[in-house]
């Protein structure tokens, strides 16, 4: 073990014994909130449900308004990220005549498994999991219950989407600090922005080519589990489409890290649970070229090239972070017969599914109407964020007559020619559209 991992262990022994006897002695003065139990969007198939969830002290957050300032807003995360957690509490979840117990962590934190013993409901895309808090218990508090709600395949489905939020639903700007720190801690879920016409084009997605398919959509995050309610309101608000939002993670300390860093892994052992438990259906991966996601993607073609319809990545600058994890993404694209779209705006990304009969061409109307809904007139937070309109840039598409030219223009640098297409002064990043397959 080296100093850094030591280190990094007695941190996290000191404060799981700092939360218990903090709780504890709460307990002994009765000092403690009324509990409650927080359930997270759970997932599963007929066979195995799969249902996460908190125990905490019970600490309202006000309902997000309009016209709310940045101090009512700032109070609000400041209660979503200083919780108090109850470790050590046991919680019955029942489901489909299955039970099971499960006992919390040192951060209030609990997971189980059922096996359905009787068949879920039928026309049901969402399950219903009671839970309720056997201990501790607090006087003057009756029963402590939830229900949760656990996502299960209709037979109708066709396909599965995972999407990162950051940057590709929500307007993050994780690339600078500075900004992504304003936009979260002084926002709420009703001035935070979204990409224009996402929400359609999520919906399409999900009602698929027959509009009523009720496709998978799962999201994949690096924020904590705090802000679950304010991303659940956010998407409510939007109408986007809920689904398990299961890989927040835990920003406290934990036994491997002090602070949560390894975005990379943690993001692709979260996809490639959901690829295995789903192995029937095929993907379309959605992301951002501001962060990880497109070496994440790579790994996720590469291991599963078979099963990935394509890879739509918006396109946040002319100029990515990282142009050779772009490049090494549209490799494996090519290689595996799929298609890569970067692109700033969400139009390009529609269209493409529409051609290949996965959204239904009706959708794209409803799509472009949102999208200028969306973009007209720009509030005093766009104004503020300094968000200004650029005319549309040029569509560029890397293809060849072969999967193997396609694939040699790529390592010579299509893509990064591509990107510094159009005026960069006057014009938005343009779209590039990277096919690996003649049919794509």
């Amino acid at each position: 073990m080296t100093w850094q991992e030591a280190l990094i262990h007695l941190a996290y022994g000191l404060e799981t014994n700092f939360d218990t006897l903090k709780y504890r002695l709460a307990e002994r003065f009765h000092a403690g909130k009324p509990l409650m139990i927080v359930p997270y969007r759970g997932y599963g198939t007929p066979a195995r449900l799969y249902m996460k969830g908190r125990v905490l002290e019970d600490k309202p957050v006000a309902s997000a308004a309009d016209n709310d300032t940045i101090w009512p807003n700032l109070a609000n995360m400041y209660r979503r990220l200083e919780t108090n957690e109850v470790p050590g509490a046991r919680v019955r979840v029942s489901a489909a005549g299955a039970q099971e117990e499960a006992v919390a962590d040192e951060e209030g934190f609990f997971e189980v498994y059922l096996e359905p013993r009787r068949p879920l409901t039928p026309d049901g895309l969402w399950q219903p999991v009671r839970l309720e808090l056997l201990a501790p218990q607090r006087e003057r508090q009756g029963p402590v219950v939830a229900t949760g709600q656990v996502l299960v395949p209709l037979p109708s489905a066709r396909f599965v989407v995972i999407s990162d939020i950051d940057d590709t639903v929500i307007h993050t700007d994780a690339t600078s600090l500075l900004r992504m720190a304003r936009n979260v801690f002084l926002g709420n879920a009703r001035t935070r922005l979204p990409f224009k016409g996402v929400a359609a084009f999520y919906r399409a997605l999900f009602y698929g080519a027959g509009g009523h398919e009720l496709n998978l959509l799962f999201y994949v995050s690096a924020s904590p589990w705090n802000i679950f309610d304010l991303l659940s309101d956010f998407f409510n608000l939007r109408e986007i489409p809920v689904g398990p939002v299961l890989f927040l993670r835990d920003w406290g300390l934990t036994q491997d890290e002090i602070l949560p860093t390894d975005l990379r892994k943690y993001k692709l052992a979260a996809i490639s649970k959901i690829l295995e438990l789903y192995s029937a259906l095929p993907f379309i991966l959605l992301g951002d070229s501001g962060q990880a996601d497109p070496e994440i993607y790579e790994e996720v073609v590469i291991a599963h090239p078979q099963r990935v319809l394509a890879v739509y990545i918006r396109n946040v600058s002319r100029d990515p972070q990282r142009p050779e994890a772009i490049k090494a993404l549209a490799q494996e694209v090519v290689a595996a017969g799929s298609t890569l779209i970067l692109a700033e705006n969400t139009s390009p990304m529609a269209e493409h599914a529409a051609a290949q009969g996965w959204i239904a061409p009706a959708a794209l109307a409803g799509i472009a109407a949102e999208k200028e809904a969306d973009a007209a007139p720009p509030g005093k937070l766009e104004t503020l964020f300094g968000r200004e309109e650029k005319a549309e840039s040029p569509t560029v598409v890397v293809k060849a007559d072969t999967r193997a030219e396609t694939h040699a223009a790529v390592e010579s640098g299509a893509v990064e020619e591509a990107l510094q297409a159009g005026d960069e002064e006057t014009q938005k990043p343009p779209t590039v559209v990277v096919k690996g397959d003649s049919n794509s």
